[in-house]
């Protein structure tokens, strides 16, 4: 499975905060925001990324994340002129994927919590058309809502209903098979405007190839895309850092765990940054693990 973070649009919730940078290099605490869904990714055991946004904001993805190999990863990088929908995602990335299934993941959800990674391993084992990941929330108006019988088997999905059916919000990460590419594409052929997401997963249900992991109440998950949010969600990350000792969306320490890279390699990553708590952090942890 190869990943995809889209990490595009306007960021216009944020303006005029991203009037001249991409929403996505805005830090959430202590690093970029990208970092956060790159660890998810790493976390599911992906290593082959394509990294999507606009034409100005590639070069500077490219020049904070670099190819990868540091940690690891292949990472490429493609561009989006215009925002025409999540789903153009897996247009774009048609070539990188080569056939195979995905797991694309919007560049401005944060997801964090003990289990996280058995939960990506459980959802890719069971892909059969898509896997979407949901959360309650208490605003369900405002994002995709599925509905879900008794059993959990997924029945319906709108996009922001004015009277929703359930208060499960479609979180920004999903899981599908090799055919999604082809139909987003076609989907699109047949769209006026932008291709939502939510017309892409739809189809999927109708073949009776759709399901949904309702994320574990360990799990946070938050969308940093307003102000409102974005500041929660640092809150959050700062509170959960400094209570546990922890460096929430590591992705030096995510490489080590997921054998991706070694500790001297490590090391070596956090002794680049050691005049940061963030380096002396990875320092640390690799230290910690060669000893261990």
């Amino acid at each position: 499975m190869k990943g995809i973070i889209l990490a595009g649009g306007l960021g216009s919730r944020l303006l005029p905060i991203t009037r001249s940078i991409s929403k996505q290099l805005l830090p959430v605490y202590d690093k970029p925001m990208i970092y956060y869904p790159l660890a998810t990714l790493m976390q599911a055991g992906i290593r082959e990324i394509l990294v999507i946004s606009t034409p100005a904001s590639l070069p500077l993805f490219a020049e904070l994340l670099g190819d990868g190999s540091d940690l690891g990863l292949e990472l490429a990088y493609l561009p989006q002129d215009r925002p025409r929908g999540i789903a153009e995602a897996l247009i774009i990335g048609r070539e990188h994927l080569a056939g195979g299934p995905s797991a694309l993941i919007l560049g401005d959800n944060v997801f964090h919590g003990t289990g996280l990674p058995e939960h990506l391993s459980q959802a890719r084992d069971r892909l059969d058309g898509c896997v979407l990941f949901g959360r309650r929330v208490p605003d369900p108006q405002r994002y995709g809502i599925a509905e879900v019988d008794a059993a959990g088997v997924l029945r319906s999905l709108e996009e922001k209903p004015a009277s929703p059916a359930s208060d499960l919000a479609v979180t920004g990460l999903y899981l599908y098979d090799e055919h999604a590419p082809e139909m987003a594409a076609e989907l699109a052929a047949s769209e006026r405007g932008e291709l939502e997401i939510t017309d892409l997963n739809a189809a999927y249900l109708e073949e009776k190839r759709a399901s949904i992991v309702t994320l574990a109440q360990g799990i946070a998950w938050a969308d940093t895309g307003t102000p409102e949010s974005l500041l929660a969600t640092s809150e959050y990350v700062r509170h959960l850092e400094l209570q546990e000792c922890i460096r929430v969306a590591c992705l030096e320490e995510v490489a080590l765990r997921m054998g991706f890279i070694g500790p001297e390699a490590c090391y070596n990553l956090g002794l680049k940054m050691r005049n940061s708590s963030y380096g002396q952090y990875v320092m640390n942890v690799s230290e910690a693990w060669d000893n261990s």
